[in-house]
């Protein structure tokens, strides 16, 4: 790792943190205090957006809206995306070591992972500036109807602690692309690469005074953008549970369009007759805890097929058992820390229900008390086997490194297993009949199937899931018309 950016950072880290609206930094309410989740050592402090500062978010917005951003051309609105996305790949390793040190993932995942896609996406989207057609309509005669795609408004993007910059990207390039302004509000903890991101832009001067805007907080925040009536978007990635407080919150004032991407429960279907059952294992395996298992998506039921089910769960543990957890800048480290002490304690609380739940404890089970681990919040890699479909960690969204190995013997069983939950984010499946994966294709109530693999995504499929995993969808064109209000215009002829 490059020592520069990191002694940079540690400057920057001395000064307190600030709202970003109307084109300015306000210093705004309290200071919340920012910590290490590796080591719980003090990062620096946030001021809270107070409620001078949200209304001037969202005035500005509004305003920009009908003014500066409205005014310009679709090609200079292109490369506003452009710039936003190479500003991040010039400051890629600031922002890495900005989102490791928050976060409490390994920097190779924030460098390697997070970093290049948040760049990539507003390039993406800048491609779809001009290329987002309306359409004429076959009415009857005597009549022309046409459509118009207009922006939405005002869209509150309100982002999680898992992702944070990335999930920001992912809403804010299709929000401005299609000629809306944004507030973004990030989890109170993981707050730091935005706010740099807010820097960066303020001193390029790439977007319009109120295109963009930052406020820090935590839930208190995101309720009041959500009842804010100048807003008419809402997009939200979180817990499925808050999604339903975001509902009532964004239509108590007025009827804001929301965009909700949840929870999961996702399964994991592995046959007997996988091509090459290790390689499965381990690609498996690295969906599963790659960034902690703080993933919406990850799967976390493994329904294993009778004949295999053994040397599944032997190797799955020793994958588990070779894991070493420390500090997230470490080369040696393969795991980070949780983000944060609530879900530290949260999975903690699982791992023990599991516990009692009769499961049999193959790998895992505990904290990481080894003396690079003692201070912060990292758990060991944690699998259940033989557990059954109806157990609570074979139900409820843990959100952390645990896994269940769940036996079954015939296609039918195992389908009905994978679709008894409330959630349908996504769901794998590993086979070599083709007859097979398409009927689970077509039967698994999953907005999401991977066959053979698990966890592509490309910024041209959309990403979202069914059931309690939300309403809508991110990427691809389909993100866009989430940005966008439909107009029908009617002339007589």
């Amino acid at each position: 790792m490059e020592t520069a950016p990191l002694e940079t950072t540690q400057a920057w880290l001395k000064e307190p943190k600030m709202s970003y609206a109307g084109g300015e930094f306000i210093k705004g309410g309290a200071p919340l205090s920012l910590k290490n989740p590796a080591n719980c050592r003090d990062l620096t402090k946030i001021y809270e957006a107070d409620d001078r500062t949200l209304a001037l978010a969202s005035l500005s917005a509004q305003n920009a809206m009908r003014g500066a951003w409205a005014q310009i051309t679709r090609r200079e609105r292109a490369q506003a995306l452009e710039a936003i996305g190479q500003l991040i790949r010039d400051h890629r390793s600031e922002l890495a070591i900005l989102e490791t040190l928050a976060n409490g993932k390994l920097y190779s995942e924030s460098f390697n992972d997070d970093l290049p896609e948040s760049a990539d996406v507003f390039d993406y989207y800048a491609g779809w500036v001009d290329k987002y057609y309306s359409e004429t309509c076959p009415v009857e005669r005597g009549f022309l109807n046409y459509t118009v795609r207009e922006p939405i408004g005002v869209c509150a993007l309100i982002v999680p602690w898992n992702f944070p910059l990335l999930l920001a990207c992912w809403k804010m390039a299709p929000a401005l692309a299609m000629g809306n302004t944004v507030i973004v509000k990030p989890a109170p903890n993981t707050t730091l690469t935005l706010i740099r991101l807010a820097e960066l832009i303020d001193t390029a001067k790439i977007l319009p005074p109120g295109v963009f805007n930052l406020v820090l907080g935590g839930a208190e925040i995101g309720q009041k953008l959500c009842l804010d009536p100048r807003i008419q978007k809402v997009s939200f990635t979180g817990s499925s549970d808050v999604a339903k407080e975001v509902v009532k919150a964004s239509v108590s004032q007025n009827l804001k369009s929301l965009t909700l991407e949840l929870g999961g429960k996702s399964p994991n279907i592995i046959f007997a007759d996988a091509k090459d059952l290790d390689w499965t294992v381990r690609q498996s395996f690295r969906a599963s805890f790659s960034h902690k298992g703080e993933k919406c998506s990850e799967p976390t039921r493994f329904f294993v097929e009778a004949p295999v089910y053994k040397q599944v769960c032997e190797h799955m543990a020793s994958l588990a058992h070779a894991v070493v957890c420390g500090d997230p800048f470490a080369s040696l480290s393969t795991q980070g820390a949780q983000c944060n002490e609530a879900q530290f304690e949260k999975i903690l609380r699982y791992i023990e229900i599991g516990k009692k739940e009769s499961c049999r404890l193959l790998a895992g089970g505990e904290r990481d008390r080894s003396p690079d681990c003692q201070d912060g919040y990292f758990i060991r890699p944690t699998l259940f086997a033989d557990a059954n479909n109806a157990m609570r960690v074979s139900q409820e969204e843990i959100f952390g490194p645990v896994v269940v190995l769940i036996p079954f013997h015939d296609d039918e069983e195992v389908l009905a297993m994978a679709n008894q939950n409330r959630y349908g984010l996504a769901a794998g499946l590993w086979t070599r009949d083709l007859s097979r994966a398409l009927r689970f294709c077509q039967g698994l109530e999953s907005g999401m199937v991977f066959v053979n693999h698990y966890g592509c995504y490309d910024f041209s499929s959309p990403f979202g899931g069914i059931k309690d995993s939300g309403w809508g969808k991110e990427m691809g064109v389909h993100a866009l018309a989430e940005y966008t209000k439909l107009k029908s215009v009617w002339f007589k002829i």
